[in-house]
């Protein structure tokens, strides 16, 4: 399965969600890392269309991020977002998902998503 992921850059996603996701979820799956070196240049528009899947980290608000959902959300492409603990996402993403998911630690969030996955038959 493709997945897109998406996320706000105002942070330390490298340690805290690629490299976790590097070491399960991208073993199993093609995962868009689009802050990865060899994707600069790459128009996330067409990525996105062309997904089966987005993961939306949306512990921080992100205006980049949001219209990438909204991107998503036009093509009808699921999109699962998860946030860190004692963060707020936006009760707007409710509009363009019901997979809204609580996630306690970097170590516990490729188990995160890999059950949700599974539950929505996409692992």
């Amino acid at each position: 399965m493709k997945i897109y992921l998406a996320h706000a850059s105002g942070y330390d996603y490298e340690s805290e969600l690629y490299e976790p996701l590097r070491k399960t979820i991208a073993k199993e799956h093609d995962v868009f890392f689009p802050h990865d070196e060899q994707n600069a240049g790459k128009v996330s528009k067409e990525i996105i269309a062309s997904s089966d899947f987005v993961i939306a980290e949306v512990s921080r608000p992100s205006t980049g991020q949001g219209i990438e959902l909204g991107w998503a959300d036009d093509y009808e492409i699921p999109v699962l977002c998860v946030y860190r603990s004692g963060s707020t996402p936006s009760s707007t993403l409710r509009v363009i998902s019901d997979m809204i998911v609580e996630y306690k630690s970097a170590e516990e969030l490729p188990e995160v998503v890999a059950n949700q996955l599974k539950s929505r038959g996409q692992g």
